[in-house]
């Protein structure tokens, strides 16, 4: 893994530590990493919706069945 270095401010990180303590995180790292999948996974599902969005269309004309 390559390090990197992440600056909080002091009542967010209160907030992440509270977080972890409810959740039981053993790191931050833990929780950081997790949290960025977890983002990741979220963004990957929006880019996947819109690309099904953009192939099916949102038509406003009406179509019925019968002119399919």
């Amino acid at each position: 893994m390559e390090p990197i270095t992440v600056k909080f401010e002091p009542n967010f990180l209160q907030d992440i530590e509270n977080v972890m303590k409810r959740h039981r995180y053993g790191t931050k790292s833990e929780f950081i990493r997790e949290a960025i999948r977890e983002k990741v996974r979220d963004l990957e599902k929006e880019d996947a919706l819109a690309r099904v969005r953009k192939l099916y269309g949102s038509s406003t004309r009406k179509t019925t069945d019968t002119q399919l």
